[in-house]
Order: C-alpha cells, then structure tokens, then sequence
C-alpha cells in the first residue's frame, strides 16, 4: 500500500488534532516522554472536538446540544469497552495507562453544555465557577497524565494547584477575548466587578468602551493582578509534578502567563483584538523552562505513575 493510503494511527490522529489547534502547547509537548505526550494529545482531542461544537454552534453551523450530547454517549460507551473510533480508543487508552478518572471528563461537557446560553456572571464566585468547569477539569486531567505524588495529601494539594491552573488559563483567555467574545454576544466579565469600576456589561456588549478609557483600564488592571496571583498560587503544583512532566507544564503556565503581559503591552486593548506573545519571547519562554527544569534539585519521591516493571527512583531525603 503506498504510504499516503495507509490509514492514520490512533495516536496521530489525536496528535495532528493537537498540532492543528494547539501550536504552544504542541512545540511544549516535546518536552516529554512519549507515553505522556500521547496521552496528552488524546486529553486534547477530546477536549477541543467538545469545544469546536460549541463553537460551530455559535456560528450557527450545527446543533451543539446534539453534538455534545453524542459525545458523552460516546464517551460513556468507550468507557464500557464500546468504542470504535480513534479518539475514544486513544482517551481510553490514556485513562486506563494513567488512571485518570471520568468525573472531570463529565464535568467538562456538563458546562460546555451551559456555555451554549450565554449566561451573564454577576460575581467572581459564579466566573470562577464556569472557569472551573472548563479549564480546572482540563488541569485535572493533565495532571494525572504528568504524573503526582503517591501520598495522598500531596496527591490532593498537586490536583488543588492544578484546578487553580486551568483558572487562570481561563480568565487569560477571557482577557484576551473581551471584544471577540462581545462580537458574538457574550461578556464572561462580572458584573458586580464592572460597576466598581462604573461600567455596565451592556457597554463591553456595545462596543462603546475604548481600551484608553480610563475606567476600562484600571479595570483591566484589577483583573490581570488578581490572574497573576492565580498563577502565583499554581505554581508549586507544577514542582510536585513527575520531573520528567515538568518542563512541559512550566511552558504551557508560563506562555500562558505571558498573554497577561501582551495586553499591557497594547495598552489594555482586548477590545479590539487579540494581544500575543511573540515568537522570540515563546523561544526564551521554553529556554528558561528547560533550563530551570533540567538543573533545578529535586525534592520529590515516590511517584504515582511508572513503566510497568520499573521501581520508583527516590531522591532528596
């Protein structure tokens, strides 16, 4: 059979998903062993086929309920060892070699499936609630697949940092996406928040707020302070994770972080378009995680996922 005829492996089937989506998070996954990036692929598939149904249906493309509704049938099926296709075979395949559990899985879909009415936030608990539903049960699952400390309390803080994680992944998101999110009718602010800073919802839905408004700034201000300090209160869950697991992770947190940044850098304009991080500070992003990574001690032992066969390395104590 010539080469371009055979079929797509599972595996790169979810790995071309990933690299089509996911340019960031693809250069950083190179950073680790191949069971873990494989796995890692398969967690995004899953999570991005979910999203683009939302997605399609913001556009009016297709019915969402339906799509979403399909997915956790088939995801349900899988789990029951009914699975015919190459994502579920390769997500089933993850959370078995990793013993990632369902329950966030679920729970993604569950508020994907609330995200398709545009439901308005009136405090940061209800925002970070949704954040939660979207990014932390994203953060969970990775952080099964990274790999965490055997003891149990560990175990916990690991997947409490990893929770904290996937909110401030989400809030970065909504930062950027202020005036994208407006064009199709969604404003994930909270309310209460914008009237401290005299600002309705209905403005940002408007487009009759200018990023030089002195208003929106602070705004802006207050916000990326707080989502900095998420990432602060996340990352000593990144330094409990297997080390080999590490480099990837301080890449995908600290790029993320960096969006923060390139907002300022546009004078707070998220209303306008996208802020991004360029390509040389992508680079020096990945350098210095390598680096710190790579030759920084390490103070863990007993790791929770191994190779069959292979005994745990203890080190440090």
């Amino acid at each position: 059979m010539p080469i371009m005829d055979r079929p797509m492996s599972d595996e790169a089937i979810c790995a071309r998903i990933t690299r089509k989506h996911a340019r960031t998070f693809t250069a950083a996954s190179r950073f680790l062993p191949a069971e873990k990036r494989r796995a890692a692929f398969a967690v995004y598939a899953f999570c991005r086929v979910a999203d683009d149904y939302v997605d399609e249906a913001a556009n009016g493309q297709s019915d969402a309920t339906v799509n979403l509704d399909r997915h956790r049938a088939s995801f349900h099926a899988a789990l029951k060892g009914h699975t015919s296709t190459p994502l579920f075979r390769e997500l089933m395949w993850t959370m078995k070699r990793f013993e990632v559990p369902a329950a966030p899985f679920d729970a993604l879909i569950q508020m994907l499936e609330q995200d398709l009415t545009p439901l308005q936030y009136d405090t940061w608990a209800e925002l970070e609630r949704y954040c939660g539903g979207v990014a932390s049960t994203v953060g969970e699952m990775c952080a099964y697949v990274f790999g965490m400390p055997a003891a149990p309390h560990a175990q916990m803080e690991a997947l409490r940092c990893a929770r904290t994680l996937g909110v401030a992944l989400q809030m970065t998101n909504i930062l950027r996406d202020v005036g994208e999110d407006a064009g199709r009718g969604r404003c994930y602010l909270p309310g209460e928040e914008l009237a401290q800073f005299s600002m309705q919802r209905e403005e940002i839905l408007r487009g009759t707020v200018s990023h030089q408004d002195e208003r929106w700034r602070a705004f802006m201000q207050f916000q990326i302070a707080r989502s900095r300090e998420l990432y602060r209160m996340a990352e000593p869950g990144v330094r409990m994770l297997d080390r080999d697991a590490q480099c990837c992770a301080t890449i995908c947190a600290t790029g993320y972080a960096g969006i923060l940044g390139a907002i300022e850098r546009r004078g707070y304009d998220s209303l306008g378009g996208r802020a991004h991080v360029s390509m040389t500070r992508k680079a020096a992003v990945m350098f210095s995680a390598w680096r710190n990574t790579r030759f920084a001690p390490t103070g863990r032992a007993g790791m929770v996922h191994r190779p069959p066969g292979e005994q745990p390395l203890r080190t440090g104590g």
